[in-house]
């Protein structure tokens, strides 16, 4: 198992990780094009590795928040279905924290939608805990 940083020109990696990633965002249109959008506006993204296949994906990026400090803000983290329960989302948290520590980063912190029990037993075990409720309203 390895992870890797993929660069926004990396269109190889971006399409292998494709299939992973929309297990968890299956609306994103034109992935590739919307990924280097995301990521040409300041986010980043990793692949977890097994061998040559992309087992999980996350997305990434460092705000600067009133209320936490310096935040490393997970915008995805998705293991393959395939695979879950085998350590890849586990190394992708360990990565993301170690690029938080590295970056000087006050806190990790993500958003999961209310019906992920499982991904919240995972993000309990991870240390992470409950601070806030998101709110959100569209524009279209």
């Amino acid at each position: 198992m390895n992870v890797v940083p993929v660069a926004a020109s990396d269109d190889p990696l971006l399409r292998k990780a494709e299939r992973v990633h929309r297990q968890l965002r299956p609306h994103l249109k034109d992935y590739v094009g919307r990924m280097k959008e995301v990521l040409s506006a300041g986010a980043e993204m990793a692949v977890c590795l097994v061998g040559e296949e992309v087992a999980g994906v996350t997305v990434f990026r460092v705000l600067e928040k009133t209320h936490s400090g310096r935040d490393l803000y997970c915008d995805d983290l998705v293991t393959d279905e395939a695979r879950r329960s085998t350590g890849v989302g586990h190394a992708l948290m360990q990565y993301m924290e170690r690029v938080g520590r590295e970056r000087q980063c006050d806190t990790l912190s993500l958003d999961s939608g209310t019906q992920r029990q499982q991904a919240h037993k995972f993000y309990f075990r991870e240390g992470l805990v409950i601070t806030s409720f998101h709110f959100d309203k569209k524009f279209r």
